[in-house]
């Protein structure tokens, strides 16, 4: 989760614009909160674009407009259905929670081979889709690529992804770093983030020198 300042808004034909103190590492089509602003602003939207310039409203077709003389750096516009209101200074905060849908629980599932025995193997699975999409598209991030949050970005990636996930689900009632087990002979150590889901990923080495 990351918070940001907003320093200033306006809002113009039904679409609403905040922008930010510093740069936000945000995406459009995902979900934010604003808060602390006004009750027209306040509230959990979904990002509708990243202008980079002065918003100055739509067109006859519905489309955005802008003032390419008027360049404005972090901001972030939504849809808002609202009178108009003139760009001003102003204060509150901008909540975002990136999420990642690169996997489904049905990827790991075919990939387990296996029929989930109950629900709770079920809501399992979909946790550990869930998890795996998360964890893979941060390391990913931390390794320097920019990738989408809905769109897997390659079948490597895809790949790698499932088996980290699968191997979270395989972990189900484990202490530690061994699989669960019942034998006499012991457990053997959880390997997910293996040297083959590196390579798949991509993270063995940056993306960026």
């Amino acid at each position: 989760m990351a918070v940001y300042q907003i320093t200033h808004k306006y809002l113009l034909d039904d679409y609403a614009v905040v922008q930010l103190l510093t740069p936000g590492e945000l995406d459009v089509g995902q979900s934010m909160t604003i808060a602390g602003v006004d009750a027209t602003f306040n509230g959990t939207y979904t990002i509708w674009a990243l202008p980079q310039y002065l918003y100055t409203g739509t067109d006859t077709e519905g489309d955005l407009l802008y003032d390419i003389d008027v360049p404005i750096a972090n901001q972030v516009l939504y849809a808002k259905t609202a009178a108009d209101v003139e760009r001003q200074a102003t204060a509150g905060t901008l909540t975002y929670t990136p999420t990642c849908t690169w996997v489904s629980a049905a990827d790991v599932t075919a990939w387990l081979n296996i029929i989930p025995a109950s629900a709770n193997d079920t809501a399992l699975i979909t946790q550990a889709a869930s998890a795996g999409s998360q964890f893979c598209w941060r390391r990913r991030a931390e390794a320097g690529y920019v990738d989408s949050l809905t769109t897997v970005p390659s079948a490597d990636v895809k790949l790698g992804t499932i088996m980290y996930a699968g191997a979270l689900y395989r972990a189900r009632g484990s202490l530690g770093d061994n699989f669960a087990s019942f034998d006499s002979m012991g457990a053997g150590p959880i390997i997910g983030m293996s040297s083959q889901v590196k390579q798949l990923l991509g993270v063995d080495r940056p993306a960026i020198a």
